[in-house]
């Protein structure tokens, strides 16, 4: 029973590392549309906020790169999701060998 369980979690953990092998270009942020006023006229421009090395960073984004940034930050947040889900998978692998040794000392 444990043994299923054990190569179950196995083969969660290499799907989920394969799956992280085919993200792409990924940066961290947001892209945000932003609009200047001043007076009576507005000038509407791109940003993307981000945070490094505990340091907050905010680039302006040329139009034609907005689709192209907005991709990287949408992989960026699947890598994400996808590391915690490695790391959640590999304690859940952990304890259940660790239940394993424990009831082959106990016998």
């Amino acid at each position: 029973m444990a043994n299923k369980k054990v190569e179950t979690l196995l083969k969660k953990i290499n799907k989920t590392k394969a799956e992280i092998l085919k993200i792409e270009n990924m940066r961290p942020g947001s892209v945000t549309r932003q609009k200047h006023v001043r007076g009576k006229k507005t000038w509407p421009f791109w940003q993307i906020s981000y945070t490094q090395n505990r340091k907050s960073k905010t680039e302006y984004l040329r139009d034609e790169f907005v689709d192209q940034i907005k991709t990287e930050v949408k992989n960026y947040k699947l890598f994400k999701f996808l590391a915690e889900k490695l790391v959640r998978l590999n304690i859940e692998l952990s304890k259940e060998k660790l239940k394993i040794l424990k009831n082959d000392r106990a016998i």
